[in-house]
């Protein structure tokens, strides 16, 4: 690429090779944006998170992380972290849990997660307000390919989690977690609607009530 075409258009899908894509997120000023590739296309997301989204970021995060603890399941969680499989494939979910007996499959130290190394994370979400559309279709097919179990898609606008159980490079919906059994997403909607009345002290509260 040449000067003139360094900069590629942001928050929609374009076509381009993986050194492109690297060209791109590694320019000064791309430092918090949100990267996501697939066999020759990419995605960067420049889109400032604004309130509603990290109400329910905050929200669902905290609701994975209290199940897992009153249920005793090894856990780790990875907020807006890069993962990679070089030449082809880069995601970064609002949120990732590796789980179970892969929780402490990371090593201290680690940037970005090689997928090759490492393999890709058990449960992949991301908050949407205006990108609940695509991650419910294409971000859908980048994690299907990528091999992660479960995917949700949390719609901010309408307080519904789409979520899904990866199955033979496909998926399909699911109400329950199938990783973490006994968490459903009509709790965890209830809590969003929950905390557009009452703070998150008062949500933590009521979702203590419906996880023992």
């Amino acid at each position: 690429m040449n000067e003139l075409q360094t900069t590629l258009p942001t928050d929609t899908w374009v076509q381009a090779t993986w050194e492109e894509y690297l060209q791109q997120v590694e320019q000064p000023g791309y430092e918090k944006a949100k990267g996501y590739y697939l066999d020759g296309w990419m995605r960067i997301e420049m889109l400032p998170v604004g309130f509603d989204h990290g109400r329910d970021h905050g929200t669902i995060s905290f609701g994975v992380y209290l199940f897992s603890v009153l249920k005793g399941i090894p856990l780790t969680v990875l907020d807006n972290c890069s993962f990679r499989k070089q030449g082809k494939q880069e995601f970064q979910p609002d949120l990732a849990y590796y789980i179970g007996a892969r929780a402490k499959l990371i090593p201290n130290g680690t940037n970005i997660v090689d997928l090759d190394c490492y393999g890709p994370p058990d449960l992949v979400i991301e908050i949407g307000k205006t990108t609940i559309v695509d991650d419910r279709t294409v971000k859908r097919t980048l994690y299907e390919e990528a091999g992660v179990a479960e995917y949700w898609a949390v719609d901010v606008e309408q307080m519904i989690i789409y979520a899904f159980e990866m199955i033979e490079r496909g998926s399909r919906r699911i109400d329950q977690s199938k990783l973490l059994p006994g968490l459903t997403m009509d709790v965890l909607e209830q809590a969003l609607r929950l905390s557009r009345e009452q703070d998150q002290s008062q949500v933590g509260n009521w979702l203590m009530t419906q996880s023992r």
